[in-house]
């Protein structure tokens, strides 16, 4: 699934489209992605529109055209945007074009656990207004994260850092990697944490997320060596700071990787 990184990265998939008129729209309506969209009112907003800029908040972004039309992306799974030529067919799962005179901008999504929906109108669309705010922004507070984590206290470290209400954009791979850079075991309860532990938590958090938004984010290139992420996905992976075979578990219903050494200490929750 997408997290926060791969997400910037699609969104800037579509920069070459801005300042560009839509002359055509193309979708296949009757798709999931859709729902709770009137695909013909998208197509009817969109068509003769200029893309005028866009934005990405945690998992989600926004793309404004001209005219007051605004439209919320959220990638789900297997979501994916692209910029093609001109006159190129769309595949099965391309379920939403933009067709620019100079481009085509694509929407594909194969597992449709994405989703697309429309606001017309003046000022920011109701449901991204009410986002929460991102990790990185100045919204994003120690005293925040403390009273959150306490309303969280009887689940583990991983569930809390992939609630999208507490840190947007934050999926797997990245919540082990915060667990490992802080050494912290991540089943350790969120209410067990002390203050220069959240600290950390909030430190490390916002950190990686913006080195992951100026590799990933920017041209797919590899965050720092050092990182955990390099041995994730290894069936006998070796932690990258002792050489410590890695542990796998499931923690919070994902599949969690962490060392047995520098993230030792901590029960799992009952």
């Amino acid at each position: 699934m997408p997290e926060l990184a791969e997400v910037e990265y699609f969104r800037r998939q579509w920069d070459s489209g801005f300042g560009s008129l839509v002359i055509a729209v193309a979708s296949h309506p009757k798709m999931r992605v859709f729902r709770g969209t009137d695909v013909a009112a998208l197509q009817k907003a969109l068509t003769g529109a200029r893309l005028l800029g866009s934005e990405g908040h945690g998992k989600q972004m926004l793309f404004r055209f001209s005219g007051g039309a605004s439209l919320g992306i959220h990638l789900g799974m297997s979501g994916r945007l692209r910029a093609e030529a001109t006159g190129m067919s769309p595949g099965k799962h391309d379920h939403l074009m933009l067709l620019q005179e100079q481009r085509s901008l694509v929407y594909c999504d194969p597992r449709m656990f994405g989703r697309l929906r429309l606001a017309v109108g003046n000022g920011v669309p109701e449901w991204w207004r009410n986002l929460p705010p991102t990790v990185i922004s100045p919204a994003f507070t120690r005293t925040l994260l403390a009273e959150q984590l306490m309303r969280r206290r009887r689940s583990p470290v991983k569930a809390a850092l992939l609630d999208q209400d507490l840190f947007p954009g934050v999926g797997n791979w990245m919540a082990d990697e915060i667990m490992w850079q802080i050494k912290m075991h991540p089943a350790t309860r969120a209410g067990d944490l002390n203050v220069l532990q959240q600290h950390d938590l909030w430190r490390v958090s916002r950190r990686i997320c913006r080195t992951a938004l100026k590799t990933i984010g920017v041209d797919w290139s590899e965050p720092p060596k050092n990182w955990l992420i390099h041995r994730h996905w290894q069936k006998r992976g070796r932690c990258p700071r002792d050489g410590t075979l890695l542990d796998h578990g499931t923690i919070a219903g994902r599949t969690t990787v962490w060392c047995p050494v520098c993230q030792k200490g901590a029960a799992q929750p009952g």
